[in-house]
């Protein structure tokens, strides 16, 4: 069969381009040219293991596993090729943005931590934080490109919407170097996991979509985040929806079922449940005592 491939262009502005590109029916060897603009930082997630790319202003060749990314700053335009072997999947995201809006955004002048940061970005530091290896993308990075491929609306919306993304996808690089390069980190999957849960637990979240998610067997996440933090990943979730529980109840004004809500719960009998399960009281009787 022949090679196809779907390279769609998702979005484009003045400063930004998004592109996506996925391998419908891979031969032996499947190939992608990549150009990078003049004065541009781009924005790789490598979606398919096994991915090489070599670059024009490079003087080696990378070999990516699945679901590795790099941050590259090109201060002239050039082409890196991208392939794979073996009718393996080639698929990758792209985020193509202007050195003159990323300045803007990051404003060096304003200080020094905004200078270092704009520096490091230039000197390319973001591509192998730690052990010389790249980075890894986390499960938030998994849910912003989702997002961005999923929205619909056109137009000044659009463009609003990517932006914030972007930028929130620039946030969580710079929190993952600095993690990287203060101390050893704790293993990558359970902390992964745990910085997940912590910030989205409130939402109707399941072990088994955090996993399709970041492309990691579910058994194995539940294995490794109980020998790191000795409990399940389920229990950990119940613990912190109990816990913003107990402190929302005091406030009298707030509706039980507007708290079964905002703690995650769709139904609120399944929320009283498990609120007198873990306190050995009813949401109601707590109130009133």
């Amino acid at each position: 069969m022949k090679n196809q491939s779907h390279k769609g262009l998702l979005f484009r502005s003045e400063n930004i381009k998004i592109l996506m590109q996925e391998d419908l029916y891979p031969e032996k060897f499947s190939k992608s040219n990549m150009i990078e603009s003049k004065s541009s930082f781009n924005l790789l997630f490598l979606l398919s293991p096994n991915i090489n790319l070599a670059a024009e202003d490079c003087g080696t060749k990378f070999l990516f596993k699945k679901n590795q990314y790099i941050l590259h700053y090109s201060p002239e335009e050039s082409m890196a090729e991208l392939w794979t072997e073996n009718q393996e999947l080639l698929k990758y995201f792209q985020i193509q943005i202007n050195y003159n809006y990323i300045s803007n955004l990051i404003n060096p002048d304003s200080n020094k931590e905004s200078a270092d940061i704009l520096e490091s970005m230039i000197r390319n530091n973001y591509i192998f934080l730690h052990k010389q290896t790249p980075p890894d993308m986390t499960v938030e990075m998994h849910m912003i490109l989702r997002e961005i491929v999923n929205y619909s609306k056109k137009g000044v919306m659009q463009k609003l919407f990517v932006e914030a993304k972007i930028i929130k996808l620039l946030i969580l690089i710079f929190e993952q170097f600095n993690e990287k390069n203060t101390v050893e980190e704790t293993p990558k999957t359970p902390s992964m996991i745990k910085k997940f849960v912590d910030e989205n637990y409130h939402k109707n979240i399941k072990v088994e979509e955090i996993g399709k998610l970041i492309g990691i067997n579910q058994n194995k996440i539940r294995k490794e985040f109980k020998a790191q933090y000795h409990m399940t990943v389920s229990d950990y979730i119940a613990e912190l929806r109990m816990l913003k529980a107990k402190k929302l109840i005091i406030n009298k004004e707030i509706m039980i079922k507007e708290i079964a809500i905002e703690c995650g719960y769709e139904y609120v009998q399944n929320f009283t449940r498990a609120f007198k399960k873990k306190f050995g009281v009813s949401p109601e009787k707590l109130r009133t005592e």
